[in-house]
């Protein structure tokens, strides 16, 4: 026999549940669709809604109903077959808890006598709160909470009787009943079983006549999944932490994506593609990343054009090249070493020498017209590409690496001069979270998760903040300049529009693959990244200010107000 007493100890799966940082409600992650609800907090219509369909003298019996055991006995004798069970709720709860689903002499006796204990131990309303929590209704949805969800999606304080009665007719045969597969049979067991509350009393007459005419519902209310990609970009950090336990224990975990951000971004993005589209550019993927300065909380991920067509993350999978979103790594470089923004290089024709069959290499400007001597901060802000790898070569690549890799860029960033002008593919990520350090120093990990708690409201985890300056503050301080001057002089001048300091650079590949912008005003910083999964070019005069910078504007002209 098993001890009755692990019942104050029983702990069913139950679902863990994702919300944004304003406590909208996400989604859940569960092998058993459950949310465990104290039986004070389940009203009182539902329980007697249960009793009057699977025990009318739940109250007055001590586990076993004798009275209702004669009673199925005698109609099974009478029709010749099973018709009547005589099993209470006390008995339901032992065989969901304690025993496997075969029919022998000995597993009932089992029922009987674990029945009675139950009974001696606990109180009837802490058996009704048990069973509840435990049965199935159907649908993937264990217990009563994850019931109303799944049929109704509101919480079972909200249910109505009609829909009260309905969730009481479905453990005995969820499947058959189901009112997604079976609508009249659902319909009939649930008018069934308002016929029973108003025969003992437990509703009144026109309580009945309304609940009849209450429609059966229709539409199932699956898993919450608000935000896909950023949803499940937190499944998989948190599987990292937890494993199955996700899936298991409850946990209430709260997130740092705003809601209003988040939409903004989506409207953002579908926006500036059809823009796109209606200058005949189609077959397009966007992605765009939003995180906090101060803290690296992701407030906006928006990973492709549509999840449910595509799971692949445009933000934290898809490697590419940045182009010239990469050069600020170039010239912060330079000022580390002592370079002012106002030093000049030289922004000549050069032919550089190559190892392999094509062993030269010249780097043309967008527009194929050299400029000569030119300032650091005009370098930058036009995005000159002759003028860049003569600077890189200056200071050497190899530092340049060193510069993106302490800011927080992971992949590899190969030791040649094309890499100057980004061609070494890296994750939107790592880009967006390296120009966070631009703006004050700090290198920024992203952050989606700020507490989690256990069922018992214990929080087990709250990340900290902390951060590691990794740009001198005089860096800071003239790369800043150079990115403002990309706005006010250069290629991000249509940011302008936002008539507010904003800081950032276009990026864009030579096959016009990749189209970029990257950028930040006081608060948060951005990243947008259009192209085609099949990395063919975009347009020929489609590039990261016409692409992905419009959509850059729009959401951060949003999100300020």
């Amino acid at each position: 026999m098993p001890k009755i007493g692990n019942l104050e100890h029983y702990s069913p799966y139950e679902s863990s549940r994702l919300y944004s940082s304003d406590n909208t409600l996400l989604s859940e992650f569960y092998v058993e669709r459950r949310t465990f609800v104290s039986h004070k907090s389940i009203p009182l219509h539902v329980k007697n809604a249960l009793i009057a369909v699977e025990d009318l003298r739940f109250y007055k019996h001590h586990g076993i109903d004798f009275m209702r055991i004669a009673s199925a006995l005698l109609t099974n004798i009478k029709r010749g077959s099973i018709i009547q069970g005589g099993s209470t709720i006390t008995q339901q709860l032992a065989k969901m808890i304690f025993l496997k689903p075969e029919k022998t002499i000995t597993r009932k006796i089992q029922e009987i006598v674990i029945s009675f204990h139950i009974e001696n131990k606990y109180k009837k309303e802490e058996i009704l709160g048990l069973y509840f929590n435990q049965a199935y209704f159907g649908a993937r949805a264990y217990g009563i909470e994850a019931a109303a969800q799944a049929y109704g999606g509101k919480a079972v304080k909200h249910i109505s009787i009609s829909e009260a009665a309905l969730l009481a007719a479905l453990p005995k045969a969820p499947s058959k009943y189901s009112p997604f597969k079976n609508p009249k049979k659902a319909e009939n067991r649930r008018n069934f079983a308002l016929k029973r509350m108003l025969v003992t009393g437990f509703i009144n007459q026109n309580e009945y006549n309304k609940a009849l005419t209450d429609p059966i519902p229709t539409t199932f209310h699956g898993r919450k999944y608000k935000f896909p990609y950023f949803v499940d970009y937190c499944k998989s950090v948190l599987e990292k932490r937890y494993g199955d336990r996700l899936y298991t224990s409850g946990l209430k975990i709260y997130t740092t994506v705003d809601d209003r951000m988040q939409r903004v971004a989506e409207e953002a993005v579908k926006n500036g593609l059809n823009a796109l589209k209606e200058r005949n550019v189609e077959n397009l993927q966007a992605a765009l990343f939003s995180i906090a300065l101060k803290d690296g909380h992701i407030k906006a991920i928006v990973g492709g054009t549509n999840f449910w067509d595509s799971q692949f993350n445009r933000v934290t999978q898809a490697k590419r090249q940045p182009g010239s979103a990469f050069k600020p790594f170039v010239y912060l470089t330079a000022l580390d070493q002592g370079y002012d923004y106002n030093d000049t290089i030289d922004d000549e024709k050069s032919i550089y020498k190559l190892s392999g069959p094509d062993n030269i290499w010249i780097p043309h400007n967008y527009d194929n017209v050299y400029r000569g001597s030119v300032t650091l901060k005009t370098a930058l802000a036009l995005s000159l590409n002759a003028a860049t790898v003569d600077l890189a070569k200056k200071i050497d690549i190899k530092n340049v690496i060193g510069t993106a890799s302490r800011l927080g860029i992971k992949s590899t960033i190969y030791p040649f001069y094309s890499s100057a002008l980004g061609a070494s593919e890296m994750t939107l990520m790592e880009m967006v979270c390296a120009y966070a350090a631009f703006s004050h120093g700090f290198r920024v990990a992203p952050v989606c998760i700020t507490k989690i708690a256990d069922k018992e409201q214990f929080t087990i985890i709250e990340p900290s903040g902390l951060k590691e300056r990794v740009i001198s503050e005089r860096s800071v301080e003239k790369i800043k300049e150079m990115l403002n001057a990309v706005v006010t002089n250069g290629t991000g001048w249509k940011a302008k529009e936002l008539k507010r300091k904003v800081y950032g650079k276009t990026g864009t590949t030579n096959d016009h693959a990749d189209a970029l912008f990257i950028g930040f005003d006081d608060d948060v910083v951005t990243g947008v990244w259009v192209g085609m999964d099949n990395r063919k070019p975009i347009g020929e005069k489609e590039t990261g200010a016409s692409a992905a910078l419009p959509i850059w504007i729009e959401y951060m002209r949003e999100v300020a107000k």
